[in-house]
């Protein structure tokens, strides 16, 4: 009586999109979900996965991505990779789940295909707040949040300050079980050796002079939730092993009380530190190091993510106050693509902020940007010196002469005599200029 069972039927219990794709790339069957998300008005049997959810004419390995379906064939082993699907909605990020399908006699006649909605980040401009991205080195990175967010392992975040860590860690916390409890952020940096305990862990009335009334401490208030600790190569050495006491027991005790509290919060920490070295330099201790980095996850730097660029100013314009209303200069773009971003995407923001409020046109030029920015950026052989000067701004000449000496300075690797003498000055003018640049 199941001879002619619909697949389809079955898939139905899957409540993401799934579908049933044969051993060349052809959807055989769906659900609803499935139907829903990629084709809501066409029809989707028949076609190849990798047209219906990409656009492509050619399988994803052909087209420079991984595919789940070709590393399912070669492993006979369940996979899973974060891809970039064509939605009705634009294009967003998927955890592609690809299952081998076989028979009794244990041939493999098919494939499983269920697609896990990524709430972690967005790939286009959105009116929701969170992370964006859509370069290899952004989906490399969000692939592993999205992996540790609906567990209870504590994730490390290591990157260059300004790459947007606490984002991340509530990225973290938005998709966990703990979403609908507090994500409290501790800022390790800020925290004295007489404000650790008090901060953390709270106080009671009269524990110390000035302690008026009890004070609920940081874990407390993280109580079900997400406890961040942002920077915490910062923590002191002789604090370090109170905060391996709470990792190790789950247990605290305000300052002035007797009584042990349980702490409940998932944790997740930041720094832009090398851990590893200061633990080599006896900075950190080996054991605190151990607890708090069971699932390390790097976040790459703005310089390493030039092809979400573009994304990253369109949010950012649309997240700032009076932003939305503001257009980047075509040649403004082409000289952020290479610069290279020591502030990462906090810089970026406060270069926007500075361009808005200049921008009374409504569109920032190169002359709305800090003179010194263009001393630093590098201008490729592609770009002919013409070009250069064509795009330069209109800026006070010794700002002009002031940030094209400095560039000079860093780039020469002669002596100051040969520089001074292809520029055409003397030596010592060339000192007292730079000198100048120096002192301002």
């Amino acid at each position: 009586m199941y001879d002619h069972f619909d697949p389809a039927v079955i898939l139905e219990a899957i409540p993401e999109p799934a579908a049933i794709l044969s051993l060349d790339y052809l959807i055989l069957a769906t659900n609803q979900a499935y139907q829903d998300c990629y084709a809501p008005q066409g029809r989707i049997v028949g076609k190849t996965c990798y047209r219906v959810s990409h656009g492509y004419t050619v399988p994803c390995d052909q087209a420079g991505e991984a595919c789940p379906l070709r590393a399912c064939r070669d492993t006979g082993l369940r996979q899973r990779v974060l891809h970039l699907h064509n939605t009705p909605e634009g294009e967003e990020h998927v955890d592609v789940e690809m299952s081998p399908l076989k028979d009794a006699a244990g041939q493999l006649i098919g494939y499983l295909e269920v697609m896990h909605q990524v709430k972690e980040a967005r790939a286009q401009v959105s009116d929701q707040d969170g992370m964006v991205g859509r370069s290899q080195a952004f989906t490399e990175m969000l692939s592993l949040v999205h992996r540790a967010a609906p567990s209870e392992i504590t994730v490390l975040l290591l990157g260059e300050s300004g790459t947007g860590k606490e984002l991340v860690a509530k990225a973290l916390h938005d998709g966990s079980p703990r979403s609908r409890a507090p994500f409290v952020t501790v800022e390790c940096s800020g925290l004295s050796e007489g404000l650790f305990e008090s901060e953390l862990f709270g106080h009671e009335k009269g524990a110390f002079t000035g302690a008026i009334g009890r004070k609920k401490g940081l874990v407390e208030a993280a109580r079900g939730g997400t406890l961040f600790l942002d920077e915490i190569g910062e923590i002191p050495l002789s604090l370090q092993v109170k905060l391996l006491r709470l990792i190790e027991t789950g247990t605290f005790r305000p300052v002035g009380s007797v009584e042990p509290q349980h702490a409940d919060f998932r944790l997740v920490c930041a720094t832009h530190r090398d851990l590893r070295e200061m633990v080599r330099a006896g900075e950190f201790r080996q054991d605190l190091y151990y607890r708090i980095s069971a699932f390390p996850v790097p976040l790459p730097p703005l310089r390493q993510r030039a092809d979400d660029l573009p994304l990253l100013v369109s949010v950012l314009l649309k997240r700032l106050p009076s932003g939305a209303e503001v257009k980047l200069d075509e040649t403004v773009m082409q000289w952020l693509r290479r610069y290279s971003f020591p502030g990462n995407i906090r810089e970026l923001r406060n270069l926007l902020e500075r361009g808005i409020l200049l921008a009374d046109a409504g569109v920032i030029k190169l002359e709305h940007l800090p003179p010194d920015l263009f001393a630093t950026v590098e201008t490729t052989p592609a770009l002919p010196a013409e070009q250069v000067m064509h795009q330069l701004p209109v800026m006070p000449l010794e700002a002009l002469e002031a940030a094209y000496l400095h560039s000079l300075a860093v780039r020469f690797k002669g002596e100051r005599r040969e520089l001074a003498q292809q520029l055409g000055v003397s030596e010592r003018t060339l000192y007292r200029k730079l000198k100048d640049i120096d002192a301002s």
